[in-house]
């Protein structure tokens, strides 16, 4: 068996499979990777158990509103930054949390009910935190590509036809059916834990092993539920992440976008409200190789103009998983967009203040 802190071909393929079929029974994943059930469910086991590999799983498309994802820099007073960073990682909404380079100290991308909750959570979650010295907020107007159709690409087109009746379906596959009401505690199970049994996810949620199959099918058939199967990324060939943020014409951005998530590096893309109108987050194999990649972008997409850049030091939270430094995962905090963030009583103080209107100091003489 491979030591915990290296990754040999059979865990490559375990993973390759894991992350096209994340449901997939042993059996499946087994013979898709040459090896027998037994030995692919131990191999998993030992990578979990190392941190070096996990699944995650999160709501994708709701039907009772739609989410806003919205990317926040924040700047931190000196000494302060590790701090503002495990308090705010475990806010259940906080999708990723990283420690970057250049113009900002963390960037963090959080999902939210609507511009509203957006407003309550920086103005009083991060306005009032210790240690936090600015923030600066840009809405993603589309969301292009995200992680978790990104592969390490090790099974051969046999191996995914084998797992193929197993994979979910992206969004708007099957007619995009979202997630529902009644499906929110099955769905909260799932985040906790994707490979739960059906009879397991029957017992906790009190509904029939048949309901619970009809209703995983109808999740699964319209992408209502994203999947992640991730390594630790010194172990992964990709170990540095790069975001960049681009401003293009407005009618360039939605075909540029377009472009640039088809890339093999591109791990997210998406559009902002703000003068740079693209942002985007690759992978590559080594920190030399960001400007030959930004060379070759210049070169691909002329009317893309690199405005900044940032390589991110530390991954403190990667679809709401902590992860230490090296980039092994630690353990969930299980992430849900829709539990407004605690700030309604400072919101309730706010509003009964602007009714009430100027106080004495501000009167006019």
């Amino acid at each position: 068996m491979p030591t915990s802190t290296t990754l040999d071909e059979l865990d490559h393929l375990l993973v390759t499979a894991l992350q096209t079929a994340p449901r997939a029974d042993w059996r499946r994943i087994g013979a898709a990777i040459g090896a027998d059930a037994s030995t692919a469910a131990r191999r998993w086991a030992r990578l979990t158990g190392a941190g070096l590999a996990w699944l995650a799983c999160f709501p994708a498309a709701v039907d009772w509103l739609t989410p806003v994802v919205a990317f926040i820099e924040i700047d931190c007073v000196p000494g302060r930054l590790h701090a503002v960073a495990a308090e705010i990682a475990e806010d259940p909404h906080v999708f990723n949390l990283e420690h970057v380079t250049g113009g900002r100290d963390l960037l963090m991308t959080v999902v939210v009910r609507d511009n509203a909750e957006l407003a309550r959570y920086v103005g009083f979650r991060l306005g009032r935190l210790d240690g936090v010295a600015a923030t600066r907020t840009q809405i993603a107007t589309t969301l292009h590509s995200e992680g978790s159709r990104w592969r390490l690409d090790r099974l051969g087109r046999e191996q995914r036809d084998l797992l193929a009746r197993d994979r979910p379906r992206g969004p708007g596959e099957m007619g995009g059916w979202a997630l529902r009401a009644e499906d929110q505690a099955l769905a909260r199970l799932l985040v906790e834990d994707c490979r739960q049994p059906v009879a397991r996810l029957a017992e906790r949620t009190g509904l029939s092993p048949t309901t619970v199959r009809r209703r995983l099918a109808r999740m699964h058939g319209g992408g209502a539920l994203m999947y992640r199967c991730e390594v630790a990324r010194f172990l992964s060939g990709w170990p540095v992440t790069v975001y960049l943020w681009g401003a293009a014409p407005p009618d360039e951005v939605a075909r540029l976008a377009a472009l640039l998530a088809g890339l093999r590096e591109t791990r997210m893309c998406a559009s902002l409200t703000g003068s740079d109108n693209v942002l985007f987050a690759v992978w590559l194999r080594s920190v030399e190789r960001v400007q030959s990649f930004e060379t070759a972008l210049r070169r691909r997409f002329p009317q893309l103009t690199i405005r900044d850049r940032a390589v991110a030091l530390w991954q403190v939270k990667l679809a709401g998983q902590l992860l230490d430094p090296q980039g092994r995962h630690l353990r969930t905090v299980p992430f849900w967009t829709w539990d407004d963030p605690g700030t309604e009583d400072a919101l309730g103080d706010l509003v009964a203040r602007l009714r009430e209107g100027p106080g004495p100091s501000a009167a006019a003489p």
